[in-house]
Parts: structure tokens; sequence; C-alpha cells
């Protein structure tokens, strides 16, 4: 296929590269000065999108994501598609959808979970919404750069799962940490601990793949000194975008509030911004009840 990709950052860039490894011919925009193997460099995102069958974007927010729509949709021909793998909010996603669907395109919304590792691994999860026809369409793109792809539902399904999926994440990170961190305190050696609930009602993701306590389970941020994997800031934006949609949904998401707050002073407030979102433990570990 011809494909432009718009966002050639952390995460942008090597899915880009594993396109054009994999055969594709792939034009690439970001707004900084980047260079990224076999991918051609345009001086626009609407040049970047001139022509293309497919046209992905990797973008920070919903604000950026509706702005590079209005130039790239005018630059791409009809039946062509535009697929967003940022996360950005649900509202964004849908009105994105619509101006696509006006203008006689497809629109996959298909934010991604593995992180830098899973980008250049090439075995990235995608959450996608959208037309059956536009999944479809997107679908071989998928398999290049990620493991699996699943079709969620209608526009702004994919962005949806997504931010359900980091509330989760979110919630129980804090709950794993805090539990080292009681661990410690009652005495509890944290091998033990982990050998204990890894197998046991309290395993999670957050326990079993991403353990927070270095030398403990598998190798994870926690033994390279918290550098991120996933930054505590990036999980705040995630936070926050979910508090954001159960607020326009109505919905009563009291723990995932509660995980916000945290994540917020963690990161605006403490020593958090630049750390993996797991260095809540280190952060429980120094603190009393008080």
């Amino acid at each position: 296929m011809k494909i432009g990709f718009i966002g050639l950052g952390n995460m942008g860039a090597p899915m880009a590269a594993n396109l054009a490894k994999a055969g594709h011919s792939v034009t690439g925009f970001d707004m900084a000065d980047v260079a990224v193997d076999g991918v051609r460099l345009a001086a626009s995102a609407a040049e970047a999108a001139k022509g293309q069958d497919v046209v992905i974007t990797m973008l920070p927010n919903g604000a950026i994501l509706r702005a590079v729509a209005l130039d790239v949709l005018p630059a791409m021909d009809r039946g062509a598609a535009l697929v967003d793998c940022s996360t950005v909010d649900v509202e964004s996603a849908r009105a994105v959808a619509a101006e696509a669907e006006a203008a006689g395109l497809l629109f996959v919304d298909a934010p991604v979970s593995g992180g830098v590792g899973g980008a250049t691994a090439g075995t990235l999860t995608f959450m996608a919404g959208g037309t059956e026809a536009g999944f479809a369409k997107a679908s071989p793109l998928f398999e290049i750069m990620g493991q699996k792809a699943v079709h969620c539902g209608a526009a702004g399904a994919g962005q949806a799962a997504k931010i359900c999926n980091n509330m989760i994440l979110g919630v129980t990170m804090i709950a794993t940490c805090e539990a080292f961190a009681l661990a410690d305190k009652l005495g509890l050696e944290r091998q033990k601990m982990f050998d204990v609930v890894s197998t046991s009602s309290g395993y999670s993701w957050s326990m079993n793949a991403y353990c927070p306590a270095p030398g403990v389970g598998p190798q994870s941020p926690a033994d390279n000194g918290y550098q991120p994997g996933f930054a505590a800031d990036l999980m705040l934006k995630d936070l926050r975008l979910s508090q954001q949609a159960a607020e326009a949904a109505d919905a009563d998401t009291p723990l995932g509030q509660a995980a916000m707050a945290l994540y917020e002073q963690f990161v605006e407030h403490e020593n958090g911004s630049g750390q993996d979102f797991s260095a809540m433990l280190p952060r429980f570990e120094g603190r009393g009840r008080g």
C-alpha cells in the first residue's frame, strides 16, 4: 500500500519503520526534524496524505487530531482510510469520523497497547472503532505493526476500550504498590508476597507481568530505576480521559477518580514526572498513614 504516517515520535517512528520494512511505500511527516529508516519525509501533513491508500496518525491529543484532520482530509482520495492510533477523547474520535465520512473517506480509531517496546517489536495490540470496511482496509497493516487487533464497534469504540483498559491498569497498579508497601511494614518479604499473590486471587497484570518491586517477578521498569516503559505522565493523561468520558456518560467511577487524583499529585507535585507509572511503589514506601 501507499501509506502516509503523521506523527513520528517514540511510538510512530518504529511503527512507520516496520511498515516500510514490510515493503509498503511510507511517506511521513512530523513537526520535529526526524529520520526514520525506509520512510520518505514530506514537508507537511497534507503532502504526506496526498494520494495515499491509508493515512495513519499518532498524535498527542484530540485537539491536535482535529487540527491535523482539517489539513489531511481534503488532501486524501475518496475511498482512502484515515487510521488514528493516538489515544484521544471519544468525542474527538467521533467528530473526525463524521468529517471523514462526509468526505467519502473511511475512518478507524485504533489506539494501541504495548508501549515503545511493542511498537519496535511489532507486537502492539490495536483496539479499533469504525466501519467493517475501514477495519478490513487497516487490518493488513495492524498485522505488521502488532500481534492483535480487535474491532470493538463503531467510531469511538476503540478509544472507549483503551480508556477503560487503562483506568483498570491505573487502579490496579496503585493497589499493587500499596500492598507491597504494606507488606514491607508488616515484615513480609517481597518475594514471598509475589509468590502468593501472583498465583492467587490478587493476580493481575500489574503484579504478574509488570511488578513494581525491583528484583521480583519478570524484568520490568522497576529493575531499571523506574525508567519509563509507560510514563506516569501518560497514565495521568489516560486517567483524565477516563474521567472526562465518565462525566460525559454520567458514569460513577470513584476508583478511577481516586487514581487520577493520586497520579496528579505524583506527577505534578512530587517527583513522578518522567518516571514509570509503577514508581508509585517508592512513593508509598516513604509515606505513613497520616
